[in-house]
């Protein structure tokens, strides 16, 4: 079997990679950018943007599995040229946001839904089987505060008591390296989830135990907020993040044991996670 992994400069993807290289899998490591990966020696790189569908006939080309990120500009493309490479089996690395009701209309959902569905349309035909990762809160995610905690700072949160359920980005990869490794698990979907519901004030408790220093924090209000990432975040994402934070605050967030299920152990705390990458919240030399 030849597994394509696109997205390989990515956290999930590059950790798959060395699992499917540790286990004798025979990969092909992905990415818009190929000169820029450092994969495992003797996995080959190729090009595949996933918004430029020439680029996917020779990447697909002797490949029988995939793990895809979900880029929805062209999914029914890269799903009719999957088909017609002979792919047999595409993981999507989809979201549990593609759960919500109003999926299909939310600036975050919408992209993923819509790889899902290309994807699903593919499979139903069936071209290939197809599985959706669902995972929740990325505990990758408070790698945003780490300039602030370095300096001493702290993030400015608007509602600080907003809970999720991080999970830690190779629980992600070891899930996507069971459904792709184990035939009676393709075909389903898997929301994934950490172990625990944690707020970021206690993410941030977290972290200083890890570190071993004090993570602070200031309360903003929604504008402030805004007004203060309006730089590099578009309004209309910044919107769909408030709106979520402030449905969560004081509502623990739901879980589920998939991860523990899939890959035979239970997912790693956020406590792992940050002793994992305590580094990049300390002061640099």
């Amino acid at each position: 079997m030849t597994v394509l992994v696109t997205g390989s400069r990515g956290r999930v993807a590059s950790t798959l990679l060395g699992l499917l290289d540790a286990a004798g899998v025979k990969a092909r490591a992905a990415s818009k950018n190929p000169a820029d990966l450092s994969p495992p020696p003797g996995i080959d790189t190729v090009r595949c943007d996933l918004t430029d569908p020439d680029t996917f006939d020779t990447a697909l080309a002797g490949v029988e599995s995939v793990f895809l990120y979900a880029e929805a500009s062209h999914g029914e493309a890269f799903a009719d040229r999957a088909r017609a490479a002979g792919v047999e089996h595409v993981v999507l690395l989809s979201s549990s946001s593609v759960l919500a009701p109003d999926a299909a209309d939310h600036p975050i959902a919408a992209s993923h839904l819509a790889a899902e569905r290309a994807l699903s349309a593919a499979a139903d035909a069936g071209h290939f089987e197809a599985t959706h990762l669902q995972p929740g809160a990325f505990a990758t995610n408070a790698l945003q505060w780490a300039p602030s905690l370095r300096d001493g700072r702290g993030p400015a949160l608007p509602h600080p008591h907003s809970s999720g359920d991080p999970i830690h980005e190779r629980d992600v990869a070891e899930a996507a390296f069971a459904v792709l490794t184990e035939p009676r698990l393709r075909g389903s979907s898997y929301v994934l989830t950490g172990p625990e519901s944690l707020t970021f004030v206690e993410q941030l408790a977290v972290l200083a135990e890890a570190t071993g220093r004090p993570a602070p924090h200031t309360v903003v209000t929604p504008e402030e907020w805004k007004r203060s990432v309006s730089a590099f975040l578009p309004e209309v994402f910044a919107d769909a993040l408030l709106s979520h934070w402030a449905a969560h605050e004081g509502r623990p967030a739901p879980l589920t044991r998939t991860v523990e299920e899939l890959t035979g152990h239970p997912a790693r705390t956020f406590a792992t996670w940050a002793a994992d990458h305590a580094e990049a919240f300390l002061p640099r030399p």
